[in-house]
């Protein structure tokens, strides 16, 4: 049987910013695109934690001199919308459900509660008494 990587390109994503470098199906790594989104951003503002930290302190210092603040306002600008922590959304790792999440295990209290019956997450017991 003669297999061809270009016919199997649709069915698979190559890249290396994605664990486990090499061809992996793409519906089975994330939920839906919500959750590859999210990713993305998470990805983005972690990258991006320590520059925006070092010019929010710049910024917000109100020793230093006007001009140099208002350079500062001019740089945060620069970074893409992605890389600023406030668009990140709570989103349940397995199922990317927006409501209702356990922040500890970031998962969604369904599939928590799923998991916790059958004592798939360590450090949780059902509530015993009587």
């Amino acid at each position: 049987m003669n297999l061809n990587i270009s016919n199997l390109s649709k069915f698979v994503w190559k890249s290396q910013n994605v664990a486990g470098y090499g061809y992996q199906q793409v519906r089975n790594k994330w939920a839906n695109w919500l959750m590859i989104r999210d990713v993305k951003r998470r990805r983005m503002s972690a990258e991006n934690f320590l520059e925006r930290t070092r010019i929010n302190a710049i910024r917000k210092n109100d020793i230093l001199p006007v001009e140099i603040r208002e350079l500062a306002d001019k740089d945060i600008n620069k970074f893409e919308l992605n890389a600023v922590p406030m668009r990140i959304n709570n989103r349940c790792v397995i199922t990317s459900r927006p409501r209702g999440i356990v922040k500890e295990w970031r998962m969604s209290r369904i599939v928590w509660r799923h998991l916790a019956d059958y004592n798939k997450l360590s450090g949780v017991q059902r509530a015993m008494w009587g």
